[in-house]
């Protein structure tokens, strides 16, 4: 069965860091691209970064660059998001998401196939 789990939500101050993990089983990730989203209350879903298959390319979203950094280990068949410099407006759901690519790209507009249950970071001000 395929699955996506997410963990290492949690409340932080702000200026503060947080590593969330997405733990891929029941299939290949290194097949994969692998997308990290959130969504706020009240608010869509808005993509955070993605990385290709190999981990080579990453797309952020402007409101993280500079402060996020997504990586993976295909071995491990886990993906990371190091949050730094965390801001209230941060707080979110996240959620990782895969999609196969046949090319070692990524997008965070490809429509992703597989996604996580979710886990909350909230940053208090």
């Amino acid at each position: 069965q395929l699955q996506l789990v997410e963990s290492g939500g949690g409340l932080v101050q702000s200026g503060g860091s947080l590593r969330l993990s997405c733990a891929a089983s029941g299939f290949t990730l290194a097949f994969y691209a692998i997308g990290w989203f959130r969504q706020a209350p009240g608010k869509e879903r808005e993509g955070v970064v993605c990385i290709s298959k190999s981990g080579t390319i990453t797309n952020y979203a402007d409101s993280v660059k500079g402060r996020f950094t997504i990586s993976r280990d295909n071995g491990k068949s886990t993906v990371y998001l190091q949050m730094n410099s965390l801001k209230p407006e941060d707080t979110a759901v996240y959620y990782c998401a895969a999609v196969p690519r046949m090319v070692n790209l990524c997008d965070l507009d490809a429509r992703y196939e597989y996604w996580g249950q979710g886990t909350q970071v909230t940053v208090s001000s």
